[in-house]
């Protein structure tokens, strides 16, 4: 795919205006921090990390100063939907969450109030995943839940690397993990990699098959298998259903 030559050229201008005018994007390890502080819950950590990438200039996304900053707090919050998702909150619940905020920005008409969202977002991304954090198994299993909810995307996500991450050997992880859950952990997995595809299904234009390949399934019929084996329903069916549903919902 070619690159449009006018974006190639609007890019290196607005670098040279940016440099010109002596600005810089908060760093890569500021925005690392801030996610970090998410993911472990600190809520102090974060407002103090927020604090110092506020009080660099931001980017200029548009040319209306309440746009600009509109746009900067809708990258925010993928950034916090992003660190709670990896913290372990469902997908579905932190992509529902961003889409709370993003429609409480685009609400906003003072800089103050959309300075005051973002510390908001940060609280509300926070509580969230304090409560999905309260999992009623032992601290091994939920460590090892925690795990597989962070790295779900991982094509290599197996057995062997769950067990390294929680420091227990692997025939002694599954047997507690089954006694505790009361299912194996590659079901566990399935049944949470299907889960997810219920956003892909009903809020991306993906087809099957890329879907199938992003959860890491080797075609696009085994991912169905899975799928109707824990739906009841094919995903086509699931997704005809859902849009069936919201066409014959009364209008408010």
């Amino acid at each position: 795919m070619q690159i449009n030559n006018r974006n190639i050229k609007l890019f290196f201008e607005n670098r040279a205006n940016n440099n010109l005018n002596l600005y810089y994007h908060p760093s890569f390890a500021l925005e690392q921090q801030l996610m970090d502080s998410i993911i472990r819950c600190d809520q102090n950590g974060a407002k103090e990390v927020l604090d110092q990438i506020n009080s660099l200039d931001r980017a200029t996304l548009a040319s209306d100063p309440i746009r600009s900053l509109k746009n900067s707090l809708i990258c925010s919050c993928t950034l916090f939907t992003r660190a709670a998702i990896h913290g372990g909150v469902m997908p579905e619940d932190a992509f529902n969450l961003s889409d709370v905020m993003i429609r409480q920005i685009e609400k906003k008409e003072t800089i103050r109030d959309l300075t005051d969202l973002e510390y908001e977002m940060v609280t509300c991304f926070i509580e969230t995943l304090k409560a999905t954090e309260k999992l009623e198994y032992n601290p091994l299993v939920n460590k090892a839940i925690t795990y597989i909810y962070r790295e779900i995307s991982n094509n290599k996500l197996s057995l062997e690397k769950i067990a390294e991450f929680t420091g227990v050997h692997p025939g002694y992880l599954s047997k507690i993990f089954k006694e505790s859950v009361g299912m194996i952990i590659p079901e566990f997995i399935n049944r949470k990699k299907i889960e997810d595809s219920k956003y892909l299904l009903l809020h991306t234009k993906s087809q099957l098959s890329e879907i199938a390949q992003m959860l890491g399934y080797c075609n696009q019929s085994y991912y169905t298998l899975l799928f109707k084996k824990y739906v009841g329903m094919t995903p086509r069916q699931y997704k005809d259903s859902f849009l069936t549903k919201a066409q014959n919902s009364p209008k408010k």
